[in-house]
């Protein structure tokens, strides 16, 4: 057996798998970018952009990504600036850092082709049991479980599994099902069968009339749809607040750039610089010759995983060119040295291209 893929018994006669087979024989989605040609290195990609992000979202960055970096070599030799800008937008940047950490190391171990092994895709920085999962049955036909966030509700509506997913026994039944639901045949096309069956029909409110396992389905029949699977518990997240300053050069609109920490939120990209209030701000301006009295802009919020981030925009117009330091660069918002957080690049879009509507000068 190739692959490292999981040896199972076969799935008797009009059972589960081959129901959902014929139904992605007609209703399936085979217009991906990534599916043309479904290479290894594509799947990978693809399976990382997807990773709490929708196709819809994902399509032009894949397209995009793969234009610039058509493979794991390409890949890894881009400076890593280059990267995240290629990300910029798509969130949770740790999923870019890890696939350009990830693609130095199967340069260096593995002949610049993804691993041919589960244990050793499951090894590599960001490719977790299930994305390893996706790239031996999708690209490659190996007979591979997964188990998305589409694929965990199919799954636990189906076997009538309880609980949050997120949970570790739950987790280890939905891929008890995964593992024993897997056909002999077209596992990749049935890997993404469950895929499109999750995205297109069992959504958070499901289509039961149109999905082609309804008849044995445990949460219809118990009319448990809406509970199941459980949803993630709730608990209040805690708001930070700090102050972000647009200083922008008279002459040229330029703004003061700085890269973020390689850890923690918007790890490696470049941001505004950052205080923890309006007073440190302007002893800093004061330290640097720049009298002028920031603009405050309305605040913005931000979500994060564990908290949401409060911003206060604060805007000056400066003549000064000698105030950039080491990890900073003065550049036009849109060409900036690297990725841009979203929410960054839209302050500055509105502050920066439209105009701030009162200027603060030196």
């Amino acid at each position: 057996m190739s692959g490292g893929e999981r040896e199972e018994a076969a799935e008797p006669s009009g059972g589960f798998a081959e129901r959902l087979l014929v139904w992605y024989d007609r209703h399936g989605r085979r217009d991906l970018p990534w599916h043309r040609p479904a290479t290894a290195y594509r799947v990978w990609i693809s399976e990382i952009m997807l990773q709490q992000t929708r196709v819809e979202t994902v399509r032009p960055y894949f397209t995009r990504f793969v234009e610039r970096f058509p493979d794991v070599h390409a890949l890894a030799q881009a400076p890593l600036d280059e990267v995240l800008a290629h990300w910029s937008g798509l969130g949770y940047y740790a999923r870019a850092r890890n696939l350009h950490r990830a693609a130095g190391l199967i340069v260096a171990e593995h002949g610049g082709e993804p691993p041919d092994d589960l244990a050793a895709l499951e090894a590599l920085p960001g490719i977790g049991r299930s994305t390893a999962g996706a790239i031996q049955s999708l690209a490659r036909g190996h007979r591979a479980a997964i188990l998305d966030g589409n694929v965990k509700r199919v799954l636990a509506r189906h076997a009538g599994v309880a609980g949050w997913p997120g949970r570790a026994p739950v987790q280890r039944a939905l891929w008890a099902e995964a593992e024993k639901r897997l056909p002999r045949q077209r596992v990749g096309a049935y890997n993404q069968a469950l895929m499109d069956l999750g995205a297109g029909i069992c959504q958070r409110r499901p289509r039961c009339a149109d999905c082609p396992v309804a008849g044995d389905c445990v949460a219809r029949a118990q009319g448990r749809t809406v509970e199941l699977p459980a949803p993630k518990p709730k608990r209040a997240w805690p708001t930070r607040e700090g102050v972000v300053l647009v200083l922008q050069h008279a002459a040229d609109d330029t703004v003061l750039l700085e890269r973020r920490p390689a850890h923690g939120i918007w790890g490696g990209l470049w941001s505004l610089p950052e205080f923890p209030d309006l007073t440190t701000l302007q002893g800093w301006l004061a330290t640097r010759g720049i009298t002028a009295a920031p603009a405050t802009l309305p605040p913005l919020e931000h979500g994060f995983t564990h908290f949401r981030y409060r911003m206060h925009p604060c805007h000056v117009c400066t003549k000064r060119l000698d105030t950039a330091e080491q990890g900073q660069e003065w550049a036009r918002p849109e060409q900036p040295p690297g990725g841009l957080p979203a929410p960054i690049k839209r302050l500055l879009d509105e502050v920066v291209a439209v105009g701030a509507g009162g200027r603060s000068r030196p």
